[in-house]
Formats: C-alpha cells, sequence, structure tokens
C-alpha cells in the first residue's frame, strides 16, 4: 500500500490495520481469556457450593456466577451494539478453539443439514429453556454442562469440518443469530469499497501479488455489506486496498439493508425468541402466575392420585437437583417451567407479530419482505430486555453483598426508553423505504407503537408489579 494512501486513511481504518499486524498479541490474549474461560467453569465444579455466610470477594464460585452471568454475557450483549462482533473475533474462547481445532482437523467439507438457517433460532431457543431447566445462572455443574458442553462442540465440529474456518461460530453456535441481530446497530463495520477492489484486478495491486485473507467466519469479502456476519478479527482490513473499519450510522444496516437481508427465522429469533423465549426464562422464577399454575396442577394430580410428576428424584443434568441447598425440582417443575416459557413465548411473539403486520399493511399492499423488515425495528428493544434480564442476576448478586443500588431502576428504565426510542426511530426510517405518504407511515407507526408497549409489559411486569 503506498505512502500517500496509508496517509490519507482515516484513524479507524488505520486501527483496523493496527488490528492485521498486530495478530501475535491478540492471540497470546486469545489464549489469556482461554485459561480465565477455564478456570471459571471448571474449578467452581471441584469446590463446595457457597453457604449463606459467602461473599463474591472471598468465594470463588460466587465471583465466577457474578463474572459470567453479572458482567461477561450482559457486556458481551453491550459490545455487539458498540463495536460489532468483536468479541467474536478477537475473544471469544469457543470461536478460537474451534478454529485451531479446524486447523489440524480433518477439514471436510461442510454437510447440508449444518446450513440450514434455523439453526440460530433452534440452538437459541433449546440453550434458553434447558439452562432453565437446569439452573444455569446459579450452579457450577450446569455452567459446565451448558457452557463447556458447547466448548466441546465447538472443538469437535472444527476438528472434523473446515480448514483453519470457525465452522461452528457460522453455523450451530447457540447465540450466532443474536450476535449477528445485535451487530447490525453497531457503528462501526468494515466496509467494501467495490471499485477499488476492481481497481486492484487492473492495476494488479501495485504489480505485488495479493496474498488472500483468511476469512474464519466464511463471510464473502467482496460482497459483504453490513456487521451482521463480519467477526470485525481485521485480517481483512486494507486488502486490496478496498476493505477498511469505518464508521457509520447506526440504523444503516437495518434500514437501508434489512430489506434484503430479512428473512422468516431471524423474525422468529427476534419475535418469538428474544421477545418470548427470553422473557419467558425471566419471568418465570418472579412470577405469581407461575406458582399459582403450579399449586393448580399439583392440586389436580394429587386429586387424582397422579403422584410420579411430584417425583424429585430426576438427575441434576435434566432437573435441577441440590438437596443440600433446598433446590430441587420435580417433573412438575420442570413441565411448567417448559410450559411457562413456552407460552410466554407463544402470546407475547403472536402479539407481536400481529401489530407488526398491521405496520405492514399499513404502509401498502400486503409483502412479506416489508413485514420481515419492521420486525427488524424491534432489535434494539429485544436486546435490551436480554440486557435487563441478565444484569438482574448482577442485581441481586451486589443486593446480597448489602451495596446501595437505589440508581437501579432509574438506570434500567433510562436504557429501556432509549432502546424504544431507538426502535421507534428505526421503524420510522423502514416506512420512509416503503411509503412516501406521512399518514402511512404515521398510521403504521401507531402499531409500532402498539408493539412497542407489548414488549415493555414484559418488563413492568417483572420489575415493577411482580
Amino acid at each position: 500500500m503506498s505512502r500517500i494512501n496509508l496517509a490519507h486513511r482515516s484513524l479507524l481504518a488505520r486501527t483496523g490495520d493496527w488490528i492485521r499486524r498486530h495478530d501475535r498479541p491478540i492471540r497470546r490474549l486469545q489464549w489469556l481469556v482461554i485459561v480465565l474461560y477455564a478456570v471459571l467453569v471448571i474449578v467452581p465444579v471441584l469446590l463446595p457450593l457457597p453457604d449463606d455466610t459467602a461473599h463474591l470477594w472471598s468465594n470463588l464460585t460466587l465471583a465466577a456466577q457474578f463474572v459470567f452471568w453479572g458482567i461477561w454475557w450482559p457486556f458481551v450483549l453491550l459490545s455487539m451494539v458498540l463495536l460489532g462482533r468483536v468479541w467474536c473475533g478477537v475473544l471469544c474462547p469457543e470461536g478460537t478453539l474451534s478454529e485451531i481445532a479446524s486447523k489440524y482437523g480433518r477439514g471436510r467439507a461442510i454437510p447440508h443439514w449444518m446450513r440450514w438457517r434455523g439453526w440460530p433460532f433452534m440452538a437459541f431457543a433449546l440453550t434458553t429453556v434447558y439452562g432453565q431447566m437446569v439452573s444455569l445462572y446459579q450452579y457450577p455443574k450446569a455452567v459446565m454442562l451448558v457452557l463447556g458442553g458447547s466448548t466441546v462442540a465447538a472443538i469437535a465440529v472444527g476438528l472434523v469440518y473446515g480448514r483453519e474456518k470457525r465452522v461452528w461460530c457460522k453455523y450451530l453456535c447457540p447465540v450466532n443469530g443474536v450476535f449477528s441481530l445485535l451487530a447490525r446497530l453497531s457503528p462501526l463495520h468494515y466496509r467494501v469499497n467495490e471499485d477499488a477492489w476492481r481497481a486492484s484486478y487492473t492495476h494488479g495491486e501495485h504489480g505485488h501479488r495479493v496474498i488472500p485473507v483468511n476469512c474464519a467466519p466464511l463471510v464473502p469479502l467482496r460482497g459483504m455489506q453490513g456487521g451482521a456476519d463480519c467477526h470485525m478479527c481485521g485480517r481483512c482490513s486494507g486488502h486490496r486496498e478496498a476493505i477498511t473499519l469505518s464508521a457509520r450510522s447506526a440504523s444503516d444496516e437495518v434500514v437501508r439493508l434489512g430489506e434484503a437481508k430479512a428473512n422468516p427465522w431471524d423474525s422468529a429469533l427476534i419475535l418469538y425468541g428474544l421477545c418470548g423465549i427470553a422473557i419467558g426464562a425471566f419471568h418465570w422464577s418472579a412470577s405469581p402466575w407461575f406458582i399459582a399454575l403450579k399449586q393448580t396442577a399439583a392440586g389436580w394430580l394429587i386429586d387424582h392420585n397422579i403422584m410420579w410428576p411430584l417425583d424429585t428424584q430426576a438427575p441434576w443434568f435434566l432437573l435441577t437437583h441440590y438437596a443440600a441447598q433446598n433446590d430441587v425440582f420435580s417433573w412438575l417443575d420442570g413441565a411448567m417451567i417448559v410450559s411457562y416459557i413456552l407460552a410466554t413465548a407463544l402470546v407475547y411473539g403472536t402479539a407481536l407479530w400481529l401489530l407488526l403486520a398491521g405496520a405492514a399493511r399499513t404502509l401498502g399492499r400486503w409483502r412479506i419482505a416489508r413485514f420481515h423488515h419492521l420486525v427488524q425495528a424491534l432489535i434494539p428493544v429485544a436486546g435490551c430486555g436480554v440486557f435487563l434480564g441478565l444484569s438482574a442476576t448482577t442485581l441481586s448478586l451486589l443486593r446480597a453483598e448489602h451495596l446501595w443500588l437505589g440508581w437501579a431502576p432509574y438506570v434500567r428504565w433510562s436504557m429501556l426508553a432509549g432502546a424504544n426510542l431507538w426502535s421507534a426511530w428505526l421503524a420510522w426510517g423502514i416506512s420512509g423505504r416503503h411509503s412516501v405518504s406521512a399518514v402511512r407511515r404515521g398510521s403504521a407507526m401507531l402499531w409500532v407503537t402498539a408493539a412497542l408497549l407489548v414488549v415493555d409489559s414484559a418488563w413492568w411486569l417483572m420489575f415493577y408489579l411482580w
């Protein structure tokens, strides 16, 4: 690359180039994260469960719980919105291990079944529901089973498929779909200049042979638009003088590219996943309705002399079973948890589907692509909800340490209000792509506002009414 071009590259572009050139420090950082991850997953399993006198600063099990669910995962989600998928490309231990494994693995072609576009939704749904059944947020053995099992699966996929690729991340990672949605909101992305790419063929990259880029997450670089699939690893920065780390509007990818990228599985993940299954998973333990329904079901079973659902001998890897902590699930508990989560998903997801379908129809003749485009407007409020749900664990752990949390409700509601405004702004921009009529757009926004209120009702129930 010429010195003149380098001098005129923006600070962001030079930052991307710096990341590309300093791959060794990044590899060391990745191994440091892997070691920390392994310690937090494995060591607490070898220790006794904390008693009532344990504290975050004196008990590794509590500390690991706080790091994973109080800091790690909430702020990984936040990083997707602020920085794109930097976590995936630079820090994620599963991605790193899967890529290393594929370097020495069998290198087989990716099978057709693995390319099914429904995996991001199904993997998220199954992991979320199963995590609630084994009390993932509370117990180290559940963490090792779910997170450790996911890591082992990532390595196994790497050993069989691809060559120095992240096949697991691309197709099977349980949070790939969520990260892909949130990264669309990021103000940072690697922009591809198609004219510069074509010119590099004409001029032969100033007479030098162009070294191919190993894009581990299997993104077709020349046609890459947006940041949904890009892992922000920086390896392609400056490639053919056509790819640069750049700033953009935080609404650009959803509003401008959303219709072309929209698909039913993304909509299902937003409506029935983030705004349904995730809400049900956060709700059930705080819901008086859940308790009332379970008591009613238990009474009916007893009246009809059906006692096996009340048995509490299920193994811990199927249902929570920690007798010393007085925390044991019966088969009825498991069935009620699954039913409650799925019912919540059905109610919220269908209500949102109908309201956004009304908004799409208001903008003109019915087109399913317009509906899927509008659904993407809910990404900010859906992502904020998951962050708030996870942060409830953060606050409960801090509350147990008798720290003052009077600020928490104000931060919580401020974040939710900001997410609502962001979603409304996206919906307004999307409506402008489908209609020039201010009346139609205004009418569509009434439907969208109703949808936002439906999502807000879940957090009003959890944080205020209950």
